[in-house]
């Protein structure tokens, strides 16, 4: 593994450098483990400690399929779907990756004892199966999370509704919280040359995310001049969708839970901020039984304060559970409530008078497909779009990593080194990094 660090780190980008490199037996990766799958139970979910079940440990490397690649990872990064594979919620993975085994010779690879997790990653292409012919050895790539086998026709139109998708490290195994792992060829990008590999690696699930839930035309369409409510929009989800919004000129409403994040918005730029912590927003009861209208009243109250007037053309939702009433509440007639993920919980409730008498619109949204992701890292490349990492943490300390994010302590995304020694590294264009670098500091919060 020594041999490719240093190969990568020299500067090399030349195929046959790559292509002549032995590869290893094995590699370190972070994994969960099957026999471990009830370790939690009986536990409240905020008690279950990723720490806990999260490992490293020295996997084999499974033989490439066709159309895959093996990617040397530098850098990674910790979404939620890490910290619910993590503690084994709302399912265990291990269901997803016998479902999967269980589809082609190929597939059984994945189901596995051990569940190899993580869906971003920044590195460099090691070796590519048969058929690929876009992407060679000694490129460097970062990777979008949508595995799918386009065998069925419903997928060609829009990916995500093929049958057959599936979010790379966390329904298939490999994933990029590792020094190597796979993936298909469809799943690659180019690595922006401006930024770090740790950088780099940030963005991948959340910016795709959420540009396909916000600018799309498969989820709101946002359009100049909307006004757009961003629930936790200093986090890993949420300060994608107030770039795009301040971007693409529309007006973000920043809902944050502490003075810290308004800053954070406050330096990408938005002006109309909530901390829903000092106003003390109680949207259920104390039981967790029934919900209090008049708290949705008063957070609208204080929107149209904000706006002048105005209620909000559309909702970039995805606490779930905890908000999702005060969202379809505070949305203007006419407008459009973009759900996705759910962190707070999956069971919504709220008063369908609001929707439906007023003819607002609930449009789900999950991930993006290659396209929506190609252009969504198109936006990073151009510097329109920053990656928001707040901290970096080694491979070893992936557990705590996500144990942050799980208790969001976190501002934006966290990032985890695997093959890279140190941050900062990565950057080939420093004259490109030049020309950001301010506002890559502001988006860190440096």
């Amino acid at each position: 593994m020594e041999q490719i660090r240093e190969a990568i780190l020299s500067g090399d980008r030349a195929p046959e450098t790559y292509s002549s490199i032995p590869l290893p037996a094995s590699y370190r990766g972070a994994t969960v483990h099957k026999d471990e799958v009830g370790m939690f139970e009986g536990m409240e979910s905020r008690d279950k400690d990723p720490r806990r079940s999260l490992h490293i440990d020295d996997v084999p490397i499974p033989e490439l399929a066709p159309g895959e690649a093996l990617v040397a990872v530098m850098a990674s990064a910790i979404n939620y779907n890490t910290v619910w594979t993590s503690i084994f919620e709302p399912v265990s993975t291990f269901g997803f990756l016998e479902r999967y085994g269980r589809t082609n010779e190929y597939a059984k690879r994945h189901d596995l004892p051990y569940h190899v997790v993580g869906s971003d990653l920044a590195g460099v292409v090691l070796r590519t199966g048969p058929g690929v012919h876009l992407w060679k050895p000694g490129q460097e790539v970062v990777a979008h999370c949508l595995s799918v086998e386009l065998e069925n026709h419903d997928g060609h139109n829009d990916t995500m509704m093929d049958p057959e998708q599936r979010i790379w490290g966390f329904e298939t195994n490999f994933g990029g919280l590792a020094e190597l792992a796979i993936v298909k060829a469809n799943q690659l990008m180019p690595k922006p040359a401006h930024l770090s590999w740790e950088e780099a690696a940030s963005p991948g699930l959340v910016n795709s995310t959420a540009y396909r839930q916000l600018i799309s035309k498969n989820g709101a369409g946002m359009k100049l001049g909307d006004r757009v409510l961003i629930w936790g929009a200093s986090g890993g989800l949420g300060s994608y969708a107030t770039q795009m919004a301040l971007a693409g000129g529309a007006t973000p409403i920043c809902v944050v839970s502490s003075a810290e994040k308004a800053d954070i918005c406050r330096s990408m730029g938005a002006e109309l901020i909530i901390d829903r912590r000092e106003e003390g927003y109680r949207f259920w009861n104390d039981e967790g039984t029934a919900q209090n209208p008049k708290e949705w009243q008063r957070l609208g109250k204080r929107i149209r304060e904000l706006t002048g007037g105005h209620d909000v053309d559309v909702v970039f939702e995805h606490p779930g559970r905890e908000t999702f009433g005060a969202s379809v509440y505070v949305t203007r007639k006419g407008g459009i409530i973009t759900t996705c993920a759910s962190t707070s919980g999956y069971m919504h409730e709220y008063d369908n008078r609001y929707l439906w008498m007023n003819l607002k619109r609930i449009i789900s949204s999950h991930f993006a497909n290659y396209r929506e992701a190609w252009e969504a890292n198109e936006l990073i490349d151009r510097g329109l779009i920053h990656p928001t990492l707040s901290r970096t943490y080694s491979l070893d300390e992936v557990g705590q990593a996500a144990l942050d994010v799980h208790h969001n302590l976190h501002q934006g995304k966290v990032g985890v080194l695997a093959l890279a020694p140190a941050p900062g590294l990565g950057v080939s264009d420093p004259e490109k990094r030049s020309r950001f670098e301010s506002a890559i500091n502001r988006f860190r919060g440096a």
